[in-house]
């Protein structure tokens, strides 16, 4: 046999496989991270990296051994903002929104699209996070906010009545019943989530998934937690330092309870929430536990000043 014949190894090479479906990661300062996502990911799947840092981390670069992802320099206007961008200029028929510090697997990918693709009144599915410790992360859905779920979440019933809060901890493989669903995983149908309106964009961080899934629920839709595939979080691995973050996050629902509430309402909200954390603040001091303390004090700020007037800083999330 001629030496440079082809020789028949008994097995076929296995074929590229397509997909209908496109990554959309909103990228701050997190190229890190960017990194060890995808490299746990086939380098033929597709993802749009929106970057709110405008290349200051090369972020860029990456894509360059990465033909099926596309790089785009983002808007620096917040989380919402770069997710719309990501979804409306993509060509595909889903989209899988994710965090740059999550770490899905390409089978809860394709798990979350045939769960689209089962269901055509299913609006939007979401993948279950975990944090660094194993355990669920609080808040990966949750309820419309209320005077009672804020003052439950206050005095921390919700550990007793978990279904009674604000935000959700799910139990793993116990379907549950949620008014949103959170963003760090989350699937939709590209062109039902743009007629939807996509996130709203006076939104920062936060509260944008609270927003859509209201939406979700008034255009008669289903939202579906999967709380068998279970993906490793980081929990605010990206984005601006947390002390800001959490400031931002009480901002955000403010802003979300204001639009939503009369006024009666929206006080009680946010005095049953400061009551709360005004207590998780006082006990982090006597506990010594500053950096905690400082947290909550920055939520609280959020919930009263707003998120104040420097957002030239962008976030991933």
């Amino acid at each position: 046999m001629d030496r440079d014949s082809p020789v028949s190894t008994g097995t076929l090479a296995a074929p590229h496989r397509t997909y209908d479906y496109e990554l959309v990661l909103v990228a701050y300062h997190s190229r890190p991270l960017v990194e060890a996502l995808l490299a746990t990911l086939p380098a033929e799947l597709p993802v749009v990296i929106i970057d709110n840092c405008h290349g200051a981390d090369g972020l860029g670069e990456i894509t360059h051994a990465r033909l099926a992802t596309r790089y785009v320099d983002g808007p620096g206007r917040g989380y919402p903002t770069g997710a719309n961008l990501g979804a409306r200029s993509s060509t595909y028929d889903r989209v899988i929104f994710v965090n740059p510090d999550s770490s899905p697997s390409l089978a809860q990918l394709d798990s979350l699209v045939a769960e689209l693709d089962r269901d055509p009144r299913l609006g939007v599915v979401c993948a279950t996070t975990l944090l660094p410790d194993g355990k669920v992360e609080i808040g990966t859905g949750g309820w419309e906010p209320s005077v009672r779920r804020a003052l439950v979440h206050a005095v921390g019933a919700h550990k007793l009545f978990p279904t009674a809060g604000l935000w959700a901890r799910p139990v793993p493989g116990r379907p549950i019943d949620l008014d949103w669903l959170g963003g760090a995983c989350m699937a939709v149908p590209r062109q039902l989530f743009c007629d939807l309106g996509g996130f709203d964009e006076s939104y920062f961080v936060y509260s944008e998934d609270v927003d859509f899934g209201r939406r979700v629920r008034e255009a008669g839709l289903r939202q579906l937690l999967r709380t068998d595939l279970l993906v490793p979080h980081l929990g605010g691995g990206s984005g601006d330092d947390k002390v800001r973050m959490l400031q931002l996050r009480g901002a955000s629902m403010m802003q979300y309870v204001r639009h939503h509430n009369g006024a009666t309402a929206v006080h009680g909200i946010r005095l049953a929430l400061t009551a709360g954390y005004v207590g998780r603040y006082g006990l982090c001091r006597l506990l010594g536990q500053r950096a905690q303390a400082r947290e909550h004090a920055a939520y609280m700020r959020g919930l009263w000043v707003g998120a104040g007037h420097d957002l030239t800083r962008s976030t991933g999330r």
